[in-house]
């Protein structure tokens, strides 16, 4: 998934479920989206964190 793909269907997602979203990048350089609370990999491979409730 490109990054432009992943920051729009993060940000649809986000608004969709009202939830903060990750948009993590995976050992072999793909990019993916997941909500936070389910997201346990590490720090390091977070691009970007859309929350719907930030101002």
């Amino acid at each position: 998934m490109s990054l432009n793909d992943a920051h729009a269907f993060a940000f649809s997602l986000a608004t969709t479920l009202m939830a903060a979203i990750i948009i993590f990048q995976a050992g072999d350089g793909t990019l993916s989206v997941t909500p936070a609370s389910e997201y346990d990999g590490e720090m390091d491979a977070i691009v970007h964190e859309i929350d719907p409730f930030a101002p």
